[in-house]
């Protein structure tokens, strides 16, 4: 059995304490890797003071995310990472490249990144599969192929 990285975004709301609840009961297996990533705006300003408030923060946070891990379930592989980065989801999506994760787990609330994202185009032409193995794929639009019949005069 094979290892996997499961990543979950650490958020202050409950959609995100859901997230991690929901993974942990249907996702994680035994000896899969845990972590916990948080990704916190830059401050507005250029203070060091503001900057290491909010790491500290956002650490504080991650660790009551890895207790609400370690009270369920014992034994699970928890790494956290907490991080400075954008808040349209490049960052997470770095990170998650770079752990090699093979499962991203986000809390969908009203002001998530992932609205943001743009809306990937449609293909040219759309295929639906049929849902049995045998069934063949057809085309939804009909051919543009004019059939001629003739009466053979």
């Amino acid at each position: 059995m094979d290892v996997r990285k499961v990543v979950v975004v650490v958020e202050d709301l409950d959609v995100a304490r859901a997230a991690l609840q929901w993974t942990l009961h249907n996702l994680l297996r035994y000896g899969d890797l845990l972590t916990l990533l948080l990704v916190f705006s830059p401050p507005k300003s250029r203070s060091k003071k503001k900057a290491r408030l909010l790491r500290l923060q956002g650490y504080q946070l991650a660790l009551s995310f890895k207790e609400i891990c370690n009270s369920n379930f014992f034994n699970t592989n928890i790494e956290m990472i907490v991080t400075e980065g954008d808040q349209e989801g490049g960052k997470i999506v770095a990170m998650v490249r770079e752990i090699g994760a093979s499962v991203l787990v986000v809390g969908l609330h009203d002001h998530s990144f992932l609205y943001k994202v743009p809306d990937i185009p449609s293909p040219k032409i759309p295929y639906r599969i049929c849902p049995s193995p045998s069934a063949i794929i057809w085309r939804l639009r009909k051919s543009r192929k004019m059939r001629s019949y003739s009466n053979g005069a």
